[in-house]
Formats: C-alpha cells, sequence, structure tokens
C-alpha cells in the first residue's frame, strides 16, 4: 500500500533530510535529493515479490550509483536501449545480464553489443531488424530473440502504442522466422507508460495468447515490458502486487507457460521513489512562482506532458496557510518553461521560499540539460522518506526517527 506522509521536522533540522538542506545550506541552486533506501526497497520488493525475472529499463534513470543500488538488492538482469547503455552497465557492473530492447538498433550497436559486451538478448518487430540481427552477429545461434507485439495503451498515462511492435497480421512470419534463427524465442510487449490498471497486462497477454496460437511455435519467454507505476497527485494506482497477481494468472494460461520463463522490465517503478529536487522561489507574480528548474532540467515531464508531482513547502515552522494551485515558470528566458501543475502549495509562499518536488527519481535526472545556462550537479544523499511511496508498510519504524507525524 502506498501512503502519503504528513509529517513536520522537529525544531532542529538535522542535516540528511530535505528541510534540513533547505534551512542549513539555504542553496542557491537546484538540489538533487536522492534516497539510495528507497531504490534499495523498490529493488528488493521486485526481486522477491514479482512471479518471474525483473530487469530494470535504464533509460529511466541511467544513474551509475542507482544501477550498484539496484544491483546489490537483486536485481542482475538490465534492460538497455543504445549501445551507450550497453557500455555504462557493463562498465558500472560487469557481472549483469544486458537485454537490448529497443527494437530498431544501428548494426554497429548489434555487432558491439554483442562481440564486445556479451549481449545475446535482443529484442525486435520486423524481419528487417530479425535480418540486421543476425547480420551483425554473423548468424550467432546463442541469441534470445523477442518479437515485440503491439498492443494497447488505453490504460496508461503515457502512449507507446504507435512507434513499436509487430501488428497482428505480421506476428505470424515474423515468429516462424525468430523462432528459426534463435537458440531461445521471446514474446514481449509494452502497454505504455504509468498503467494505471492491472487490466492493461492482462488484455496484452490475451495478444500474446492469440499470437502463440497463430503462429504455432514454442515460445521459451514471455516479457510484459514496463509500465509499472509509481504514485503521483491525481495518478494513485492500486497495489503492485494486485498488478503481480493478475500478470502471474494470464501467464500460467499460456499454453507455453510450462517450459516459458516470465520477465518484466520496470523502469520507473524502480527509480521514481529515489530521488527529488529542491528548488527556490525567485519571484511571485498571483498564482505562478518562478523557480529555479524547470522545462529544461528536472521537470521536463511537468511542462511538456502535463505531469504532477508532488510538492511540499519547507519551511520552518510550518505554513498555517490553506493551499490553493499554483503554476511554475522555470529560469530559462523561454515561454515553453512553464510548468501548469497545478501544484497544491500554502497560500503564504514567496520569494526566497524553497520547495521540494517528489517523485523524480524516473526520468528527471536523465531530461536534463544545460539550456541558457542553468542547471546544477549537486546532489545530497539523504535518509528521509520520499514523499508518497508504493512500498512502505504500516509500521512505526518507517518514518524516520527526527520526524513527528500529524
Amino acid at each position: 500500500m502506498h501512503k502519503h506522509h504528513s509529517t513536520r521536522e522537529l525544531a532542529s533540522p538535522q542535516v540528511g533530510s530535505a528541510i534540513g538542506i533547505a534551512l542549513s545550506s539555504r542553496p542557491a541552486q537546484p538540489v538533487t535529493l536522492v534516497r539510495p533506501h528507497a531504490a534499495a526497497r523498490a529493488a528488493r520488493f521486485f526481486a522477491e515479490k514479482f512471479p518471474g525475472r525483473s530487469m530494470y529499463a535504464v533509460k529511466a534513470n541511467p544513474s551509475a550509483d542507482l544501477l550498484q543500488i539496484l544491483w546489490d538488492n537483486g536485481i542482475t538482469h538490465y534492460d538497455v536501449a543504445s549501445i551507450a547503455e550497453v557500455r555504462l552497465v557493463a562498465r558500472t557492473l560487469p557481472e549483469a545480464t544486458l537485454c537490448f530492447m529497443h527494437p530498431v538498433k544501428a548494426e554497429e550497436a548489434i555487432a558491439e553489443a554483442y562481440f564486445t559486451h556479451g549481449v545475446r538478448v535482443f529484442s525486435l518487430d520486423s524481419l528487417e531488424e530479425l535480418s540486421k540481427v543476425m547480420r551483425a552477429t554473423n548468424d550467432a545461434t546463442d541469441l534470445t530473440l523477442c518479437v515485440r507485439l503491439r498492443v494497447s495503451s488505453e490504460h496508461s498515462k503515457l502512449s507507446l502504442a504507435s512507434k513499436f511492435g509487430a501488428a497482428p497480421g505480421e506476428t505470424k512470419e515474423l515468429l516462424f522466422a525468430a523462432r528459426q534463427a534463435a537458440d531461445a524465442l521471446g514474446i514481449c510487449f509494452h502497454v505504455g507508460s504509468q498503467a494505471m490498471t492491472p487490466e492493461a497486462y492482462a488484455q496484452a497477454m490475451e495478444r500474446v495468447r492469440a499470437a502463440i496460437v497463430d503462429a504455432g511455435v514454442t515460445v521459451d519467454v514471455v516479457d510484459v515490458g514496463g509500465g509499472f507505476p509509481s504514485s503521483y497527485p491525481g495518478m494513485e494506482p492500486p497495489p503492485l502486487e494486485r498488478y503481480f497477481a493478475t500478470i502471474h494468472r494470464a501467464f500460467e494460461s499460456l499454453p507455453i507457460s510450462y517450459s516459458a520463463e516470465l520477465w518484466a522490465e520496470p523502469g520507473r517503478a524502480l527509480c521514481a521513489e529515489y530521488s527529488s529536487i529542491i528548488v527556490r522561489v525567485e519571484k511571485r507574480r498571483g498564482d505562478e512562482l518562478y523557480i529555479n528548474d524547470g522545462a529544461y532540467g528536472a521537470l521536463f515531464d511537468a511542462a511538456h506532458i502535463g505531469w504532477r508531482f508532488p510538492v511540499t513547502l519547507l519551511r520552518e515552522p510550518d505554513s498555517n496557510a490553506r493551499d490553493m494551485a499554483f503554476s511554475f515558470y522555470g529560469p530559462t528566458c523561454d515561454d515553453m518553461d512553464h510548468m501548469a501543475g497545478p501544484f497544491m502549495l500554502p497560500a503564504d509562499v514567496q520569494a526566497g521560499d524553497y520547495i521540494e518536488i517528489g517523485m523524480l527519481g524516473a526520468y528527471g535526472a536523465a531530461m536534463r540539460t544545460a539550456f541558457n545556462g542553468f542547471g546544477s550537479d549537486e546532489t545530497v544523499i539523504v535518509d528521509d522518506e520520499p514523499m508518497v511511496s508504493l512500498y512502505l508498510d504500516d509500521e512505526a519504524d518507517a518514518v524516520p526517527s527526527n520526524v513527528v507525524t500529524l
């Protein structure tokens, strides 16, 4: 069960908490807070509870430190989408298993991944890509080839249904050809990012069933991809255990479940709680706050796809003002540097205040630029809890000792 925390720090804030950093350091630039314990907890949750193999989708956050945390807590397989990600994970975790799951790859990238980095798992969604993989690997006989099916993203907040995936009329020939070339044959799909109901996976697994029956092939791997959600304002999903149970039932009903492996590619769900950012309010104009990070920094999603992130005012003593809806402007001189929100904060927020913006471990760091000369690389490890968690239970010791629960 996820828990939204309503907390107040004690009068002498400890360094190691968001409010402690804000009040003791008064930073002039944005500060990224990382919570290794939150990423470790998420990794253990997937490693122990998902009824198959979990491999981290590196694109969500390619931090080498995060990769090591996930490895140390049971994640041994990594979904890489580019040769740069292949090199990063191979360098950081030389014993990890890498799976090149981007369906369209440069031939040179395939060759380097196979011959230099030992990659044996490749995704594809066309006969052309299959031919490319075979050419680049000199017709290797030790490949696991995963055919990506196109499935619906209707239950997800971000669609991934248009760019990749073999359509129903294309899968029979492709599966048969891949079966002939592969040492192990897989079927994979992606229901879209931030799937808000387990039904998304149940529907996609029916597509898998139809493809297997139509092609009449033996399948060794079923990879349900990513899409596992995190919790954001207005996007509070069911417990992840319900997703796992739905996937397990659907997998067990497939005609190949007795001999096949079940895989998944969580990205957001493993790293969203890992980090947040402290920003300073530079100006207030009515219900608009000008802050020192934005659309070209960690808040790309807030600006470009209207993602709402949890926010809290870092002030002591706490504000007694009622909450009201604000929008944000980032620091650049571009009108597109705007985040509509709404972001709910006390009505008396003003220039000089600090705000923590949470759940930025997924894609926040990965999407940053240095446009207009703005941005900051300052990162601080903290030991307080993220503002929202899908992994905390109701035990009292889940709340740090320096926090008073209201």
